[in-house]
């Protein structure tokens, strides 16, 4: 029988290198991180997503990999890591790490390799053209900060071809003995512990570009499952492809392709949501994509890591949100896609939006994904360059450094948000552990609740109808069990009936609300809701009560 553990998991992201400092140095580490395991698993999470900690110039966050096979020595040992996934273990916390395989930092020792030697068998590990392409301005990623996709080297005297930064080689996916060398990656990790890989940039790894290939590089999909499943048969592949809808199925295959994908679109309609006010992008969003298989799960997300992008919305549509959550275009947006700010920050730091926002991520039909310091309502600081705004070291306590490291503070990797009311004397974890309302104890209680309805991440799901164009209403079936999640995304209280003549409903049982309601009266469907207000519904009988 499969271990699909991922359909009711909470995933808790996180970068070590600004998690916890263990060992007085200024950088986080292993060391660190594990003394902070204790946390993770006090906040209901089932598995700990690790961004990329193997060595790198770190140009790109550690997204420029120099060596796939060990960690960071700033970061500690391959040891600490053991260590780690161990005590992550003993805690009940699976381990998932990102796998950067589309391109390599061009100080790996494959890409020297490759320049120095044409005849070297890592020639064929990159793109190379003796003249530049007349689309290298093409398919940009970071416009503004990337010029081309192809750049000239000197000691390789050609083009090489590069997605994302000039520093970024992009690997040559059509190459067996790549296709190999991650399949040994992959093996490695698997050995170590982990649970699977979140797959960064999946569909530039796919891509064929610079390549004389004719095959479906979608099958590639296939054979990175196969081996997966063979390797471990409840390990994952939860992957980044912010693709249009008709690419899903590519993507999922009939059960034999990735594991999860993350619900961009979902992302991207639900600030939309939250800007107008109303119910229906996130419900046009949900209903977008096609069916996935039964083993196939979307990943849902307020906030990650890069920038918050809105690349699938209308140019109007990103006018509308950038009206509300982001006037000042110059220190805000990033890429001409996308905001780079925390979303506490972006709602102008309304608890009452805030909780509103993440129990409808924590209510979606699919797997919720919680980023490092959305528990504490973190803020950003836009005086860092581009994506570093929103990765600043997580906030402790009140004390040197938010609590992150003893270091001397000019030492510290990257600067703690120190003013206003984000800054880390008036916002930690510390001073929200004393105070059962804060938004820590609130997500706390959410996420024990999201546990206990695997409803939402098993089942099948069903917009209800409420006549109300502010309320996002919707249930989810599984086993015989229901329950709903009811949603105001107006500031104004309202009251909403529920059509639930399909199922036998006696009662309604109030599991997660923002304030104490009237109770609901035995065969009443009337349900108020306070503005911003949310509530999360099981429906029962007599004997469930």
């Amino acid at each position: 029988m499969l271990d699909l553990w991922y359909k009711n998991a909470i995933i808790y992201c996180l970068d070590v290198e600004i998690f916890m400092d263990g060992n007085g140095d200024g950088i986080g580490d292993f060391e660190g991180l594990t003394q902070r395991l204790d946390y993770i698993a006090g906040l209901g999470v089932t598995c700990i997503w690790l961004q990329p900690f193997y060595p790198s110039p770190n140009h790109d966050d550690g997204y420029d990999v120099m060596d796939y096979y060990s960690v960071d020595e700033r970061l500690g040992s391959l040891g600490d890591f053991v260590e780690f996934t161990r005590q992550a273990k003993e805690r009940g916390l699976r381990v998932i790490i990102d796998l950067v395989v589309n391109h390599t930092s061009i100080k790996h020792r494959w890409f020297q390799a490759a320049r120095e030697d044409k005849n070297s068998k890592y020639r064929d590990f990159y793109l190379w053209s003796k003249k530049k392409p007349a689309n290298a301005e093409e398919g940009i990623v970071f416009p503004g900060v990337q010029e081309s996709t192809w750049t000239y080297d000197e000691k390789a005297e050609e083009y090489y071809y590069h997605r994302f930064y000039e520093h970024q080689a992009d690997l040559n996916i059509t190459n067996p003995a790549v296709q190999e060398e991650i399949e040994k990656v992959m093996g490695f990790w698997l050995e170590l512990g982990v649970s699977g890989f979140r797959l960064d940039a999946a569909p530039f790894l796919i891509e064929l570009t610079g390549t004389d290939s004719s095959e479906d590089p979608y099958e590639y999909l296939k054979e990175m499952r196969n081996f997966l499943s063979w390797r471990r048969g409840d390990a994952i592949i939860l992957a980044e492809a912010n693709v249009a809808v008709d690419k899903v199925p590519q993507y999922f295959g009939d059960g034999n392709k990735l594991h999860m994908l993350f619900h961009f679109l979902a992302n991207q309609n639900l600030i939309l949501g939250l800007a107008r006010e109303q119910a229906q992008p996130i419900i046009a969003a949900l209903k977008a994509p096609p069916d996935i298989p039964q083993t196939g799960q979307w990943g849902h997300f307020v906030r990650n890591h890069d920038e918050l992008s809105l690349d699938k919305l209308s140019q109007a549509e990103r006018d509308e949100i950038a009206k509300a959550f982001a006037p000042d275009k110059e220190k805000m947006w990033i890429y001409n896609r996308g905001i780079r700010r925390r979303m506490s920050p972006l709602l102008n730091g309304d608890e009452r939006r805030l909780r509103l926002a993440y129990s409808v991520m924590l209510t979606l039909p699919g797997t919720p994904v919680l980023r490092y310091g959305e528990e504490i309502g973190m803020g950003d600081d836009l005086s860092l360059p581009e994506r570093n705004s929103v990765r600043t070291p997580m906030q402790w306590s009140d004390e040197k450094n938010a609590g992150f490291s003893t270091a001397d503070p000019d030492k510290v990797v990257r600067p703690v948000i120190k003013e206003g009311e984000y800054g880390y004397r008036n916002l930690n974890v510390e001073m929200q552990r004393r105070n059962p309302e804060s938004f820590l104890n609130w997500m706390e209680r959410a996420i024990r609740t999201r546990k206990n309805c695997p409803e939402f991440g098993w089942g099948n799901w069903q917009v209800i109808e409420t006549h109300n164009e502010h309320v996002f209403a919707h249930r989810c079936e599984w086993k015989g069990s229901v329950v709903m999640a009811l949603h105001n995304l107006s500031s104004k209280a309202c009251t909403v009936e529920l059509d639930l003549s399909d199922v036998d409903a006696q009662h309604l049982i109030d599991l997660l609300e923002d304030q104490d309601y009237q109770k609901i009266e035995d065969n009443c469907h009337s349900v108020e809701l306070e503005g911003y207000g949310y509530r999360w519904l099981r429906v029962g009988d007599s004997k469930l009560i």
